[in-house]
């Protein structure tokens, strides 16, 4: 009986059917039917798998789907023989090559022939896969392919952040085109301070990625609480290794929701249009635009007024929240 629970508990499908019969016995036929869709002759196939199997609920759980008589396999043993000695002969011979030299085997034994599929679905089948020494050829069927190493798990977020306190930084990249020329900004804001920095670099990478943090950090007035960007490979590796060796929880947002991402965002459109656009003539001079650049950042963290902070800099606001002296700004 002990099993025979432990059956029918682990079977969402034979709670319903028990469910569906008390339902049965209490309100008649028709209101099982208009609720659960299920008529007279299921209920009663249902109850006679309970009194022939003497009241095991077990009896509930459906039962297989498989026929009877599966298809067997029309290959001859003859020629699974042969796809064997050449594998054993040469073990990184594909099921490409295979098939050529099979052809010319069949073609003189009278061997009906066959596709290169069904060639590597023997080799699965039967386990032709003989290691050497040196580079291991790869079996799919093997123990490393079925539990080969997961990539770590990686911290979601689902929705923007609304944090009542400054620490929580938002990063992304945006890469831009002029006159053929790539040129990356690398940005990141303090959700709740809208304290942001841009640096610009003219590779994609984890170890900048890394360099534009470090620089983040020594000019953050605060402490780096959590760090939160997208999904591209220059916050993985390097930059991901340093957050971890400092304690930083990293967190990523899902794929295609940019929304998530709300003040970095804002933030790159900001930048766009009230620096970028108005600074293209020197953005081939890369000393002078990061000058500029410079400059315009000074003025947007201590004395471009922000909406969210009442129209106040962010370091204003910090020195207002007692966060830092007015010495120290």
């Amino acid at each position: 009986m002990l099993s025979s629970l432990k059956g029918y508990g682990a079977n969402e499908i034979a709670q319903k059917r028990m469910k569906i019969l008390k339902f049965y016995e209490e309100y008649g036929e028709k209101a099982t039917k208009e609720a659960f869709g299920a008529d007279r002759k299921v209920i009663s196939r249902w109850r006679r798998r309970l009194q022939e199997s003497g009241g095991r609920l077990e009896s509930l759980v459906p039962l297989s789907t498989r026929p009877h008589r599966v298809r067997g396999s029309s290959v001859p043993a003859e020629m699974v023989g042969f796809i064997k000695g050449l594998r054993e002969a040469h073990p990184r011979l594909g099921k490409e090559k295979i098939k050529v030299l099979l052809d010319k085997e069949c073609q003189e034994k009278g061997w009906r022939r066959v596709s290169t599929s069904t060639i590597g679905n023997i080799l699965k089948r039967h386990q032709l896969f003989f290691q050497r020494s040196g580079r291991i050829y790869h079996d799919p069927t093997s123990h490393w392919a079925r539990t080969r190493r997961k990539r770590a798990k990686r911290l979601r977020v689902k929705h923007p952040p609304k944090p009542s306190e400054g620490g929580y930084i938002l990063s992304d990249t945006v890469e831009r085109v002029t006159d053929g020329i790539k040129d990356y900004f690398l940005s990141a804001i303090d959700a709740r301070l809208k304290f942001a920095v841009t640096l610009t670099y003219k590779r994609l990478t984890s170890r900048n990625m890394r360099d534009f943090y470090r620089r983040f950090r020594t000019v953050y007035p605060g402490t780096i609480k959590s760090w939160q960007s997208d999904n591209g490979s220059e916050n993985l590796g390097e930059f991901d290794q340093e957050l971890a060796k400092e304690g930083i929880p990293h967190l990523f947002i899902y794929p295609y929701c940019p929304r998530i991402n709300t003040y970095i965002e804002r933030y790159n459109r900001t930048l766009q249009e009230e620096f970028i656009d108005n600074h293209l003539d020197i953005i081939h001079d890369k000393p002078l635009f990061s000058k500029a650049l410079a400059e315009y950042l000074i003025f947007y963290n201590t004395q471009r007024p922000h909406k969210s902070l009442g129209l106040k800099s962010p370091l204003e606001f910090l020195v207002d929240q007692g966060g830092m002296s007015q010495m120290s700004l």
